[in-house]
C-alpha cells in the first residue's frame, strides 16, 4: 500500500505527519524506527498521527512517536505543525483546534499572523507528577551524573523535563551530560534535558536532547520547561523569547496557576508517498 505523508518543521525540530482519518495503516515500533532512520526511511526527530478523536468534545486525537518508535505524551512543536496539517489538507477550517494526547487535551490557535499559539497547560514541579524519585518538591533537587552534581529544576509539560542551568549554551555539555540524565535512574520513564542559559529577564537561550531522540534543533514543551523553571526561579519573567537552535519561540506564563502559552511558527517542507508492505 502507498501512504500518504508530509515532512513538516517546527524551528528545524522535524516531524512526518500522517493522516489516519482519511487512510488506515498499522505502524507498529519496528517500521516506525525505519521511516525515522535518516539514510534508509524518511528521517525525523518525531512521527505524528492524526486520527479521529475518542472524546466528542474534541476535534482530533493528537499521537506523537519519538523516532526510536516510543509514544510520547506530549510535543509543542508538533502542536504547531499539528494544527497546520489539518488546515493545510482541509481536514477543519477552524481556527482554534482542540486535540487529546496522552498528556491531556490541548487547545491550538492559528493567529492573524499564522503563527500557532497553543495551550500547554499549567506547569507542574511535583516529582512525581514529573516523575522524578525525590521525596518532596524543591526549587532544585540535586543529581548524581558521571561523578559530578548538578542542581537541576524537573517540571512536567505533560511529558518529563530536566532543566540545567548553565553560563553559555554553547558550551554546555549536551553531549556528554544528554544521554546520561535522559535514562538516570532517579527518571523512571526517561527524561527530556535542557541545558538554560539566562540572557535577562525576558530572554534565554536553550539547547535540548531529547528522549528518544537526543539533540534536536528546537523542542517546545522544551522550551515551555525552561521557561516556567526560570520563572519560578525568579531568573525569568513573563513573557519570554527562548532562542533554541532552530529559531525563536515566544512563552507567556502570567501566573502559577495560569496556562504557559507558546507561540511560533510551523512550516511545511514536502509530502510524499511511501510503499508499506
Amino acid at each position: 500500500m502507498l501512504l500518504h505523508f508530509t515532512k513538516m518543521h517546527g524551528l528545524g525540530n522535524d516531524f512526518v505527519v500522517i493522516d489516519l482519518i482519511t487512510q488506515r495503516a498499522r505502524l507498529d515500533t519496528e517500521r516506525i524506527r525505519q521511516l525515522a532512520d535518516r539514510h534508509v526511511g524518511i528521517g525525523f526527530d518525531q512521527l505524528l498521527l492524526v486520527e479521529p478523536p475518542r472524546d466528542p468534545e474534541m476535534d482530533f486525537r493528537y499521537r506523537i512517536f519519538n523516532a526510536d518508535g516510543n509514544e510520547v505524551e506530549n510535543c509543542g512543536n508538533g502542536a504547531r505543525c499539528f494544527a497546520r496539517f489539518v488546515r493545510d489538507n482541509r481536514l477543519t477550517h477552524k481556527r482554534e483546534i482542540r486535540v487529546e494526547t496522552q498528556a491531556g487535551p490541548l487547545t491550538l490557535r492559528v493567529e492573524d499572523d499564522e503563527r500557532i499559539r497553543v495551550d500547554m497547560g499549567v506547569p507542574r514541579f511535583a516529582p512525581e507528577v514529573v516523575p522524578f524519585d525525590a521525596s518532596a518538591d524543591a526549587p532544585a533537587h540535586c543529581l548524581e551524573v558521571d561523578g559530578e552534581t548538578w542542581d537541576i529544576g524537573v517540571v512536567s509539560m505533560g511529558n518529563p523535563h530536566a532543566v540545567l542551568r548553565v553560563d553559555d549554551v554553547a558550551q554546555a555539555p549536551v553531549a556528554r551530560l544528554g544521554p546520561l540524565i535522559e535514562r538516570h535512574p532517579r527518571f523512571p520513564r526517561g527524561v527530556n534535558v535542557g541545558f538554560l542559559q539566562v540572557v535577562s529577564r525576558h530572554e534565554a537561550r536553550l539547547r535540548v536532547f531529547e528522549r528518544g531522540s537526543g539533540e534536536t534543533l528546537a523542542c517546545g514543551t522544551g522550551a515551555c520547561a525552561a521557561a516556567a523553571y526560570g520563572i519560578r526561579r525568579g531568573w525569568l519573567e513573563s513573557p519570554v523569547d527562548v532562542h533554541l537552535p532552530g529559531g525563536t519561540l515566544t512563552l507567556a506564563w502570567p501566573a502559577p496557576d495560569a496556562p504557559l502559552m507558546m507561540t511560533g511558527p510551523a512550516t511545511s517542507v514536502f509530502e510524499g508517498r511511501i510503499a508499506l508492505p
